[in-house]
């Protein structure tokens, strides 16, 4: 028995690597639905499955109200804690420039329930630990402030971890740190911060947190910490506001910086840390100011400040101190929120629009099946079983995400995956049109299989390129159920790749060997005789097939003709017009 030749074991190298991706995917959903509390079918968003609609009230004073970036303020806060992908479809307004409306999919759990219901939590605490130096200085009066990354008088492990019997003085004492705490600092990944319910914990303990890089340049690097107890709540914040530094003289400067006032329990508390910070050196200089658990910027202390007004100087623009005076403003909601009420809503859209988009999606792929068919004959069953795999795929990946990321399919979802067979039945078509342009140029099926597969390649990916590139900025700029049409329009522009290497290719690499398709049966859809192959290399042609009185040919010849490029036209028709200087063109390169 003959050896395989190369494209064949790459092709059955190619299907394995799927088989195998495909089981992957299929035993992960399996051990979701044991161990997770996953399912085999996708979860639904609001439109199409309903859920609870819980609606928050401000606890007021007499006489006091709530302004709008309050309001916005808790709207943001919100939508972080429950929805911090953006991807479960959960709906967080304002109603009546007084309330906040949670609309979230199906029956949340209680922990949800209670992130939604409790005040942000800011929190003041000492640095122990770090693995970079400061990159902003606080104080009452301004001073030189180190660039991101740069370092600081001790390294970031300075503080050695000390034995466990050691028992701690103050929120900056190395004695904190056990070995079993050093240990966990040591493995902490920021990657998992999310998951680390870091907002939960003690205040009365050390904590294990980051503060994440919030910008595009990879330069600046995420801050790990370990930190001590709560020393400040954000709840002793009156006011924080942005504006230009001033120096000694009073003169304003180009520095941008945030000025926090506290009141009077706080101003004392303030007091007492700086003056201890102030003595210290290296990480321990540092008082990390905590929303949610998260970092938010870790300052150095330049000054002991005992009036209750400290100043946050740094690398900031007019819009990044803003932002962190926002955040320190408001991050404690000091209004709080009381639940007015707590709802079972219905689908704002339902089961009938969700079956709308779906017999849509269905006209669609059948119309793209026929249209197959009847282009490419047998050939279109290969765009068939493509799509079949393509959905294979994406149907799983969407169902492990529900359970693992809490994604829920909304409408605008399904217009996503709609959208996804035009995008991978146009990578078919390229493809099987670079093969075809191939045949006519005089090649055998398996050499116009492995050429057209080079040149329908560089096409493809550009394509989904430029798709996916819109389903990232779509992702990253817009809200709700945008945000959902965005990600299935990536997911399945990834998949269609992926489909298109690992199954379309090998399929016809393994087609090609056969005799039905490489023998160029006229049922195949790769038939030479039928494609018409007129164009022979540069400047040679082949006469068009001839037709009888049978009518054998007839079909082949209009075929050639429907398939001619532009210059192969102008050049049947010259040679129509002149054929005596055609017929001798050809006797002088036969002879």
């Amino acid at each position: 028995m003959a050896a395989r030749s190369t494209p064949v074991k790459k092709a059955w190298r190619s299907l394995t690597w799927l088989m195998v991706i495909i089981v992957a995917l299929i035993a992960i959903n399996g051990a979701g639905v044991l161990f997770a509390k996953g399912t085999w079918l996708p979860q639904l968003a609001l439109d199409l499955k309903g859920g609870t609609q819980i609606i928050l009230a401000p606890k007021l004073a007499s006489g006091q109200s709530v302004s709008t970036d309050q309001l916005n303020q808790a709207v943001s806060i919100i939508r972080q804690r429950i929805d911090a992908a953006g991807v479960s479809e959960s709906e967080i307004n304002t109603q009546g420039n007084k309330n906040v409306v949670v609309s979230l999919p199906g029956i949340p759990d209680q922990a949800t329930i209670d992130r939604i219901e409790s005040s942000a939590k800011l929190e003041f605490r000492a640095v122990i630990q770090s693995d970079a130096a400061a990159v902003s200085t606080v104080g009452n009066t301004p001073s030189p402030t180190p660039s991101p990354g740069a370092s600081d008088s001790a390294a970031p492990s300075a503080s050695p971890a000390p034995e466990p019997s050691v028992s701690p003085s103050n929120g900056s004492d190395p004695a904190w740190v056990t070995p079993a705490l050093q240990k966990e600092f040591d493995s902490f990944n920021c990657a998992s911060l999310d998951k680390a319910n870091t907002n939960v914990a003690p205040a009365d303990k050390p904590l294990i947190t980051c503060e994440i890089n919030g910008t595009l340049n990879d330069a600046i690097p995420d801050y790990k910490y370990i930190l001590g107890p709560v020393e400040v709540s954000g709840e002793r914040i009156k006011d924080a506001t942005n504006g230009l530094v001033a120096n000694s003289q009073g003169v304003s400067t180009n520095q941008w910086g945030v000025n926090i006032v506290f009141d009077a329990e706080g101003a004392r508390e303030f007091g007492t840390v700086t003056t201890r910070l102030f003595g210290l050196t290296g990480a321990r200089h540092q008082f990390a100011i905590v929303l949610d658990g998260k970092v938010i910027s870790a300052p150095t202390v330049n000054a002991v400040i005992t009036d209750g007004k400290p100043q946050i100087t740094g690398s900031f623009t007019q819009e990044t101190s803003k932002t962190l005076a926002d955040q320190l403003k408001f991050g404690a909601l000091p209004i709080g929120f009381l639940v007015q009420s707590k709802d079972t809503i219905t689908a704002t859209l339902g089961t009938t629009q969700l079956l709308s988009g779906l017999l849509a999606g269905a006209i669609g792929l059948i119309l793209v099946i026929g249209y197959s068919l009847l282009q490419y004959r047998t050939l279109g069953l290969v765009t068939v079983a493509s799509l079949v795999v393509a959905f294979s795929i994406t149907y799983l990946i969407v169902t492990i995400l529900g359970w693992r990321e809490g994604y829920r399919l909304s409408l605008a979802g399904v217009a996503g995956l709609i959208v996804a067979i035009g995008i991978t039945a146009d990578s078919f078509i390229v493809y099987f049109e670079r093969i075809r342009d191939e045949l006519r140029d005089g090649r055998v099926l398996v050499s116009a299989v492995e050429a057209g597969w080079k040149r329908a390649l560089r096409t493809i990916f550009a394509s989904d390129a430029v798709n996916f590139l819109a389903a990232i900025v779509l992702f990253l700029l817009a809200v709700g159920n945008v945000r959902g049409f965005a990600l299935t329009l990536g997911l399945t522009t990834i998949v269609d790749v992926l489909v298109v290497t690992m199954f379309t290719h090998p399929m016809l690499q393994l087609l090609a060997n056969t005799e039905f398709f490489g023998g160029g049966h006229r049922f195949s859809g790769l038939d030479p005789r039928a494609l018409g192959a007129v164009y022979r290399g540069r400047a040679q042609f082949r006469e068009p097939v001839p037709t009888t009185k049978s009518g054998k040919g007839i079909a082949a010849g209009k075929e050639a003709a429907r398939r001619q490029t532009i210059a192969e036209r102008k050049a049947a028709e010259l040679a129509a017009a002149n054929p005596q200087k055609s017929s001798a063109r050809t006797k002088g390169k036969d002879s």
